[in-house]
C-alpha cells in the first residue's frame, strides 16, 4: 500500500496540481493584499473617505466605535465592506487566471483537423451508396466495376 502511495505521489500530475495549489494560494495573498493595501484605500478615498474594511452593519442594538470593537465585543455585524473587498479579490483572481489560461491556450500546438471522411461509394447505374468493397450493387444488382 505504500509502494502504490509513492507512486501516486510521484506521478507528474500530482505533482503539478500541489505546485499550482502552492502558488495559487500564495497569489491569493497578494492579490487581497493589493486590493486591501493599494487599490480600496484610493477608491475609499474618491468615494468620500471610506475605509471599505469598516463598513458593517450592526445587528445589537449597541453602538460601536468600529467594525473591530463590534467584533472583539462578540456583536452580531454584517460585514458588508470586507465582502466587497473579498468580491473585488476575487474578480481581480478570476481575470488573471482568464489571462493565464488565454495565453496558455495560445502557446499550446493545435490539434490536428480531422481528415474528412471520404465520399461514399455509389453505384454508377442506380446512384444509391454502396459498401466500397461491393461488386454488385444490392438495389439494381448491376455489377460494379472495382
Amino acid at each position: 500500500m505504500i509502494e502504490e502511495f509513492k507512486k501516486f505521489i510521484m506521478r507528474g500530475n500530482v505533482l503539478d496540481m500541489a505546485t499550482g495549489v502552492i502558488i495559487g494560494a500564495a497569489f491569493g495573498k497578494i492579490v487581497s493584499s493589493f486590493t486591501s493595501d493599494v487599490l480600496m484605500p484610493p477608491l475609499g478615498l474618491l468615494l468620500g473617505k471610506v475605509d471599505f474594511s469598516n463598513l458593517y452593519i450592526n445587528l445589537s442594538g449597541v453602538d460601536y466605535e468600529s467594525f473591530n470593537a463590534a467584533k472583539e465585543a462578540g456583536a452580531p455585524v454584517i460585514a458588508y465592506g470586507v465582502f466587497l473587498n473579498n468580491c473585488l479579490d476575487f474578480l481581480i483572481i478570476a481575470f488573471a487566471i482568464f489571462i493565464l489560461i488565454q495565453q496558455v491556450n495560445r502557446l499550446m500546438p493545435k490539434a490536428p483537423e480531422p481528415e474528412p471522411a471520404p465520399e461514399p461509394k455509389k453505384c454508377p447505374y442506380c446512384k444509391e451508396v454502396v459498401a466500397d468493397d461491393a461488386t454488385r450493387c444490392p438495389h439494381c444488382t448491376s455489377e460494379i466495376k472495382v
